[in-house]
């Protein structure tokens, strides 16, 4: 039986890293790289500088939010807990 649990738990830990490597391969190249050809292609179907810019504008947000992930979680979950009034240290105009 022990033998048993040691084996699951390192099938969970392979998994848990192979997510995490997932993960970042994701967030750090595959997202750049498709911003980047996203532009690109833009810019070679429209040949007009609008789009090519609105497009660069675009990628930009994508890239930024997904580079900037853990930050938006922690926020996320801030504004959740201040709007249940489970905690959080913001406090509002109403707040005081």
């Amino acid at each position: 039986m022990h033998e048993t649990v040691t084996l699951a738990a390192g099938w969970i830990q392979t998994g848990t890293g192979l997510g995490n490597d997932i993960k970042n391969l994701i967030f750090n190249v595959a997202i750049p790289v498709l911003c980047g050809f996203f532009v690109v292609i833009v810019g070679i179907k429209t040949k007009a500088p609008g789009p090519t810019i609105m497009a660069v504008i675009f990628a930009a947000i994508v890239w930024g939010g997904s580079a900037n992930m853990d930050t938006l979680k922690d926020k996320t979950t801030e504004d959740i807990s201040q709007y249940d009034g489970t905690g959080g240290t913001l406090t509002g105009p109403g707040d005081q």
